[in-house]
């Protein structure tokens, strides 16, 4: 059973930061359209008229899904003529940032329902660990950076906030929540998915030796808990709560459910690709030498994926609860952003993708 002191986490934060700030993830996702084309071609159609159905499990406030599901509608044109209905289902936790995303497919330039009147999108607050549409009803499926996030943390993390950095038991713990979740979200999508379905997953990796080049800032920022708790701007209790449910796999932990080239749950692995993921903002930070706006773009990035997580763990019978969560993510990008300022490093990331299809 889950210990009750280790709290759910949040998703990422509102009022569109996520859309805003987390670039790396869009960065990530461009490697895998040339899988999703493959995928558009491969899926079986059948020559009726009746609606194809995109899902994007995991969609966050929209803007990282725009070019993948227009990269996947403007192919399945290809294919299927001009007129035929295309539904497209993003799929996230209830207290996702929905407004977020609505304005996005009303007024982002990238939008893919743009000169598309017979694409039809909807939203789905529900937890991709659970069934989210009807059996035998996806065409395509996409998800990119949202399978990384488990359905629950197993245990508190005694020397940080993510497992991957730890040295403790609790990191055992974790990847075993983490092989019992990719199985979890592979049985779902496969009820999901029509015969010959496809889905793309996308995910932040994990190098055979666990590196996952996120090293420094997820440091950096432990160090500046740390801190926090010195200073009094949070008790130890409450930096003992915190953790990010979030377990970048490696190669062999998405493969271990097909090992030995059998399926599972009927589904088979059709490709699979490892590819590092250049740091743009370091590589803008060497042309121009603004030091400022890459620790800016670091602490941002990071608050706007991993600081909700954290903020579930305050004390809401804390008088500083009055002043809303906000305040914690303000001091902690504060402190962050000046610690940064000494401990730059560039941040070369691993992108794994897998594409899947259902016999």
């Amino acid at each position: 059973m889950l210990n009750e002191r280790v709290p759910a986490h949040g998703v990422m934060e509102g009022k569109g930061s996520y859309n805003r700030h987390a670039t790396l993830p869009a960065d990530a996702a461009a490697l895998a359209l040339p899988l999703l084309e493959k995928a558009i071609k491969t899926v079986e159609l059948d020559s009726g008229d009746e609606p194809i159905v995109i899902a994007d499990y995991g969609s966050s406030q929209g803007r990282n899904s725009m070019i993948p599901i227009g990269v996947a509608i403007r192919d399945l044109r290809k294919r299927i003529g001009p007129s035929r209905p295309v539904l497209v289902f993003h799929i996230d936790q209830p207290s996702n940032d929905f407004n977020s995303l609505f304005g996005v497919l009303h007024a982002d330039p990238n939008r893919y329902v743009a000169d598309e009147p017979d694409v039809y999108p909807a939203a789905i607050g529900k937890s991709f660990y659970d069934k989210v549409l009807p059996p035998a009803s996806v065409h395509i499926g996409w998800s990119s950076y949202a399978a990384v996030w488990l359905s629950r943390a197993p245990a508190q993390i005694p020397d940080h906030f993510i497992a991957v950095r730890s040295t403790s038991p609790a990191r055992a713990q974790f990847e075993c929540q983490a092989a019992q979740d990719w199985q979890a979200f592979l049985a779902l999508r496969a009820r999901e998915w029509r015969s010959r379905g496809r889905l793309l997953v996308v995910l932040p990796g994990a190098a055979d030796d666990g590196a996952t080049g996120f090293e420094s800032l997820f440091d950096n920022a432990s160090a500046v808990l740390g801190e926090m708790v010195a200073d009094g701007v949070i008790t130890s209790e409450e930096r003992a709560r915190m953790v990010v449910p979030s377990h970048p796999r490696r190669r062999r932990d998405l493969l271990e459910p097909f090992a030995s080239g059998r399926e599972f749950q009927k589904l088979a692995v059709e490709d699979f690709a490892m590819s590092e993921v250049a740091d743009s903002a370091w590589d803008q930070y060497e042309r121009d030498g603004d030091k400022d706006a890459l620790i800016n773009k670091r602490a941002l990035f990071f608050r706007s994926v991993f600081v909700p997580s954290l903020a579930c763990a305050l004390n809401h019978a804390h008088p500083r609860e009055g002043e809303g969560s906000d305040v914690f993510a303000d001091e902690l990008e504060k402190r962050l952003k000046r610690r940064l300022a000494s401990h730059l490093a560039p941040m070369n990331s691993f992108v794994q993708t897998i594409l899947l299809v259902k016999e």
